[in-house]
């Protein structure tokens, strides 16, 4: 079974190296893959669940999951589509068991990163979604949490294929294999989520400007 040796072109991802060598019991490989993805997990669950704390538990029991399913992984796709198909089921069941939508909560998720990554995420989802420009006088804070009371509305398959399409540039193809499901069904949940952000949005943007009550 020479994994190695085979013509798999998923062995060309560094990262799939470093699982391969965690399903050879190696420590150090499995620290090295928490380093490089402990935040890009954290922050979409963030943003998925509307909870920093519940994220920081809902990590942990990804990485958890990895680390127990490490001898019966084999490269099939790339390291990171394999991880967020764990992440998304993590996320999908512990949204089930709360048995309802999730409240965003400004406190948790706006502090809890400092990057520009959502910030410009958020202009992005205005202006690609709905083809509205933000108004100069809207901070950056009010903006973000427009965008993230449009965003907590989405279903939540919706929801998780706008996370993987902005936050980790991922193609059709490669978020239909981590929410197990069709590329054609990916395009349709992220037009739907675009129609739906854009309803949301409208009410507050009009021609770059608030709408006045």
């Amino acid at each position: 079974m020479s994994i190695a040796s085979s013509d798999n072109p998923n062995l060309q991802d560094p990262d799939v190296q470093l699982m391969l060598s965690v399903q050879r019991d190696d420590a150090a490989a499995f620290e090295e893959l928490m380093l490089r993805y402990h935040g890009r997990v954290l922050s979409l669950l963030r943003h998925q669940m509307g909870n920093h704390d519940l994220a920081e538990d809902l990590t942990q029991e990804v990485f958890l999951r990895i680390y127990r399913a490490r001898k019966s992984y084999h490269p099939d796709a790339k390291f990171s589509t394999w991880l967020f198909t764990i992440m998304n089921n993590v996320a999908l069941n512990a949204l089930r068991s709360r048995q309802r939508k999730p409240e965003v909560q400004f406190g948790s998720v706006a502090s809890a990163s400092n990057d520009s990554g959502p910030m410009s995420w958020a202009e992005d989802c205005i202006t690609a979604s709905s083809g509205l420009v933000p108004c100069r006088q809207l901070d950056k804070l009010e903006l973000r949490q427009m965008v993230q009371i449009a965003v907590a509305k989405l279903n939540e398959n919706q929801r998780m294929a706008v996370l993987l399409h902005k936050f980790e540039g991922m193609s059709y193809i490669e978020i239909a294999k981590s929410m197990q499901t069709t590329p054609q069904a990916i395009k349709s949940l992220l037009c739907r989520a675009r129609m739906n952000l854009r309803d949301s949005l409208q009410p507050y943007m009009q021609g770059g400007e608030r709408v006045k009550s």
